[in-house]
């Protein structure tokens, strides 16, 4: 595996793109032979998994489907360096004084609970780290015009990352990495937790004024409302939505009170750089480093124009732990003709990641709202954690299912996950919430998927 140049890469992608459809389509083909026959060969996983398909399969459908549980619990054949194991990625990420820091003095590790509310644990090696990059700058190049750049410039690059902190998540770990190689994109830049109560971040933001705001979409959908009531006094010039999705009227409801350009991206563990948004309200995937397969529930192929019931993700840059037809869980619809805007990547509207707030009373005062990133994230950190959901019964009552890892003392993790969620709670203002332990397990929903945090439903 040899380590390429983000430069060489950058100028590879603009060199797809100038060539269309087929210029893309053909560094694709090229690279998923290399990456099946990469995981064949390094993967025991894989190599078992693929022991009746063919060596160079005609179709990607002839591959078998996999997802976060199954790799997971087959973690040490997945992985492709036999340096790393289960055991030592654990140990590792117990520490949080290792956030930002390399496994093994090569990988960057992140984890995530996602929509299933498995714990997933991903490994970024330099190349792929350079791919990432490469892609990260294309997306920024459709977006931000010379005037732009240099109105960053000119402010220092004054940047906030409005983030779940705490713990290894992408886009923390990202972050501390940067800082902590001083590398000169971190110059500038601070990071503000979701975790914070709404008034300390508003007082936060103003006293920092970035001209670059970045976050998760309904995080800033909330800052937006404080933008509009007067509370918060920033004008940042960009500002930039990753890895959830909102509503129409919320991201004309950001534009407007921010009066910023909005930067749409859609990332994943899984993925760090999926696609990027285009004025025309899609979202245009990385095609040449990656493959969204739309498909039903039984995995069969679901035709652009229609939605999706969920979308099986191919890599072609995770070489750590190849992505092969992974069931991300994202409904999708996938446009049937070229965009409007002109970019030559396909085009799709993801409608599966879409986090509603889970909004409480307060006695005296205004409704407190808190991202679910922000329940999740709490949770994420809980050691003996398998598996957990919380779901809002009530306007003031939280009920919490959980499964702990085998072998683990249920009441311990219950206690440590019911003082993290009377923490976040406490903090906000709503420490009055009732928080019940649950005596069943998390529930799936219909078409087997788990879903994380669950609202409570409003009758009409």
């Amino acid at each position: 595996m040899r380590t390429t140049s983000t430069l060489k890469l950058v100028l590879d992608g603009r060199a797809a793109c100038r060539q269309g459809p087929e210029g893309v389509s053909a560094r694709q083909r090229r690279r998923l032979s290399t990456m099946v026959a990469f995981a064949r060969a390094h993967s025991p996983y894989y190599r078992e998994l693929y022991g009746g398909v063919p060596e160079v399969p005609e179709d990607l459908t002839a591959l078998p489907v996999t997802d976060k549980p199954k790799l997971m619990a087959r973690f040490n054949d997945w992985v492709t360096d036999p340096d790393v194991t289960l055991g030592g990625v654990r140990a590792f990420i117990e520490d949080p004084g290792r956030i930002g820091d390399r496994f093994l003095g090569k990988y960057l590790v992140s984890t995530t609970s996602g929509t299933t509310g498995h714990r997933g644990i991903f490994l970024l090696d330099d190349r792929a780290a350079a791919v990432v990059t490469a892609l990260s700058l294309r997306a920024a190049s459709r977006a931000l015009t010379p005037a732009r750049m240099a109105k960053l410039l000119i402010s220092g690059r004054r940047s906030a990352h409005v983030i779940a902190t705490g713990g290894h998540l992408a886009a923390y770990a990202v972050t501390i990495r940067r800082h902590k190689a001083r590398r000169l994109q971190a110059r500038g830049s601070r990071v503000f937790s979701v975790h914070s109560p709404l008034p300390e971040l508003v007082d936060q933001l103003n006293q920092f004024r970035p001209a670059l705001l970045h976050g998760y979409a309904t995080m800033v959908a909330l800052l937006a409302g404080e933008r509009l009531a007067g509370r918060l006094r920033i004008d940042p010039d960009v500002v930039s939505l990753v890895a959830e999705g909102i509503s129409d009227g919320d991201h004309q409801r950001i534009r407007s009170a921010f009066d910023a350009h909005v930067l749409n991206t859609y990332a994943c563990n899984e993925s760090l750089a999926l696609g990027y948004g285009c004025p025309q309200g899609w979202l245009h995937i990385h095609s040449d480093w990656l493959i969204l397969e739309p498909v039903d529930a039984d995995y069969r192929p679901t035709p652009p124009g229609r939605q999706s019931h969920t979308v099986l993700l191919t890599s072609l840059c995770r070489w750590a732990q190849p992505i092969l037809r992974y069931d991300l869980g994202d409904s999708v619809l996938q446009r049937p003709d070229r965009c409007p805007c002109g970019d030559p990547l396909p085009a799709f509207k993801v409608r599966g990641r879409a986090a509603d707030l889970l909004s409480f009373p307060r006695p005296g005062g205004e409704p407190v709202s808190i991202v679910p990133m922000a329940f999740e994230t709490v949770l994420e950190r809980t050691p003996g954690m398998d598996l957990f959901q919380i779901e809002q019964t009530s306007p003031t009552t939280l009920r919490v299912r959980i499964r702990p890892t085998a072998g683990v003392d249920p009441d311990r993790v219950w206690s440590t996950a019911y003082g993290e969620i009377t923490g976040l709670l406490t903090a906000h203002g709503v420490g009055h919430v009732t928080v019940e332990r649950a005596t069943e397990p998390p529930r799936q929903t219909s078409g087997g998927k788990f879903r994380v945090v669950i609202p409570r439903r409003h009758d009409p």
